[in-house]
């Protein structure tokens, strides 16, 4: 094996050397033949696909003494230099590093003077996102009026990000993700160059991992050709990335369908004591169930993911599973894979995650209930213990609050009750008896509207561009993510999105001015206007949609004759059940208000 590094020996030198981006290259290639260059071009594309590579290509192809040619030479002075780095004609830009105004304003004072070593300057600005607004507006009039012996060739991992001004001058060209068969014949071709032996499925892994970055894959390749001296095995490149092979999740998902807790308790150690992550454990089982869910839904599924390497024994493990039950396994996953971001013990909450997926399915049998219970036993700690504890005083406080509902009407209905809450309140120097006193739920205004517009196409459109929200937003600020996908979108007006959510705490967060701001700036930019973002519980969706008269967790008092029965916080009331509020919730979460 060569010293030098993979990627630098097999970097691109020639447009026939790029992988996977065939439309992109004839399209270079034909505007070469024809000598129709544009003065501006955008490479846009996921990270390691070739974009600073093509821009290279194209600038030694505009600048060979041979040319402008479809290839390159790379034989002439021209060529050589220029893969050297030493034409200072070609510029290469790291954005990242120089994105101030201060920066491009010097560039366009450069650009003015004609080229001294080739025919033409080539400007490449390596992410280019990264300038700020007014680097962006100095840019602006050197792309609008070029000189004629300028190129600009801008690359970029995020494009949404350069403003429209930017992107309607130049001629884009969107690189794509190479796909594993083309991935897996690279790396073929490169280990038999360099006369290494390797398993076609160790390379098809390899390729798997690098998420279609072909520099991704390079580096991989050479990271395990040092290790293993010169011949590639299937186990090594595990040993090596970290990786977990189907057959052990195969072996899991046989353990949920009987129900074989204790296997799976043992597996997850197994895991960790070989030095795998929890939250990449969990990353991997969901991409595997997924892939059973392909399998067991959609003919000929082997072609839409890159993962099955034995179609038939992921059948022969999908057949068992119905697809519903699959679809609460990814759904479980994904829940828990979002609190691990923020979990001190990720390892606790991969085997919480696992011991629900194993029970969702028994919790009819109570066999099944005392073998998880016996089976978990050896894992049980203090902190599953406070739990316990918290569920069942939280369930105490759910019968608590339901009876005094219940005698909080009864009370009200009264008119002894009344008069005393009359009383009570004159005494005390309490509200008027004009006025009624309750708890709310926050409950968004003309909720007629809401439910009349939830199966709009207007909505269904919303509805339909929702992943592309969640996306934005998480490139925006990842921790006001982690809160708001909890909600989901349940209704639109012309001017707001009514999102539903399941937690209350997760509601509270994401309607923090700050958060707020950011959601609404990123739907204005996804949807197309601007709209404003009003949120509720999912349970008073429910209950308001199917016209029931529930509380859906609040405290509604409503004394007969309108007249208020509440005293002031702290204070001794004339009704029971509100002492007996207060003495349960605290003065700090019993909020008395006046309609």
């Amino acid at each position: 094996m060569a010293h030098i590094a993979l990627y630098r020996a097999w970097r691109p030198q020639s447009f026939q050397d790029m992988v996977g981006q065939k439309h992109i290259i004839q399209t270079l290639q034909n505007a070469l033949r024809e000598q129709r260059f544009s003065h501006a071009y955008l490479f846009s594309g996921p990270r390691g696909t070739g974009k600073t590579s093509t821009a290279k290509i194209l600038a030694k192809a505009v600048n060979c003494e041979h040319g402008p040619a479809i290839e390159p030479c790379n034989e002439c002075d021209a060529c050589i230099r220029i893969t050297a780095g030493s034409v200072m004609d070609v510029v290469e830009i790291d954005a990242a590093s120089n994105r101030g105004v201060e920066e491009i304003r010097d560039l366009r004072e450069k650009v003015k003077y004609a080229p001294t070593e080739v025919r033409t300057k080539v400007y490449i600005i390596d992410e280019v996102h990264m300038l700020t607004t007014e680097a962006f507006n100095a840019l602006l009039k050197t792309l609008e009026e070029p000189p004629a012996h300028v190129m600009f060739i801008l690359a970029t991992t995020e494009p949404h990000r350069l403003p429209a001004t930017i992107l309607s001058r130049c001629q884009r060209f969107d690189f794509r993700r190479v796909s594993l068969q083309e991935q897996v014949e690279h790396l073929q071709k490169i280990c038999e160059r360099e006369e290494v032996s390797a398993e076609e499925d160790a390379l098809s892994y390899i390729a798997r991992l690098s998420d279609g970055g072909m520099r991704d894959a390079l580096s991989l390749l050479d990271q395990v050709a040092s290790f293993t001296d010169d011949r590639i095995t299937y186990k090594q490149v595990m040993d090596i990335t970290g990786g977990i092979p189907s057959d052990q999740f195969a072996e899991m998902a046989e353990a949920i369908r009987r129900n074989d807790v204790a296997y799976i308790m043992t597996a997850i150690e197994g895991f960790i004591q070989d030095g795998k992550s929890a939250d990449k454990c969990v990353e991997n089982l969901i991409y595997y169930f997924r892939d059973l869910l392909m399998i067991k839904m959609v003919p000929h599924a082997e072609g839409m993911t890159e993962r099955v390497m034995d179609p038939d024994a992921f059948r022969a493990t999908a057949e068992p599973f119905a697809a519903e039950q699959l679809f609460r396994m990814i759904d479980t996953l994904n829940h828990y894979q979002v609190e691990m971001k923020y979990a001190t013990n990720p390892q606790t909450l991969f085997e919480v995650a696992m011991l629900k997926i194993c029970t969702m399915h028994h919790t009819g049998s109570s066999q099944d209930a005392q073998s998880v219970s016996a089976a978990l036993a050896p894992h049980q700690s203090a902190d599953a213990g406070q739990i316990k504890q918290l569920q069942q005083q939280i369930t105490a406080l759910e019968k608590r609050v339901e009876h005094l509902l219940q005698s909080g009407v009864a009370a009200g209905s009264g008119k002894e009750g009344s008069s005393s809450g009359r009383a009570g309140a004159s005494n005390r120097g309490g509200v008027s008896s004009s006025n009624r006193t309750s708890i709310v739920a926050k409950i968004p205004p003309h909720m007629d509207r809401y439910v009349t517009e939830k199966d709009s196409p207007s909505f269904v459109q919303i509805r339909s561009q929702w992943g592309r929200v969640l996306q934005r937003v998480k490139e925006e600020k990842v921790t006001i993510h982690a809160w708001f996908m909890d909600g989901e979108p349940i209704s639109a007006t012309d001017d707001a999105v009514l999102v539903g959510f399941k937690n209350t705490i997760h509601r509270d967060t994401t309607e923090r001015p700050a958060n707020r701001q950011v959601i609404e700036s990123v739907m204005n930019e996804v949807l197309g206007k601007p709209l404003k973002l009003v949120t509720m519980m999912l349970k008073d969706w429910s209950a308001t949609v199917s016209n029931q008269v529930e509380t859906a967790g609040e405290l509604q008092l409503v004394p007969e004759d309108g007249d208020s029965a509440l005293s002031e916080q702290g204070k001794s009331s004339s009704e029971p059940w509100v002492d007996q509020a207060i003495e349960m919730f605290g003065e700090d979460l019993v909020v008395i208000k006046d309609e």
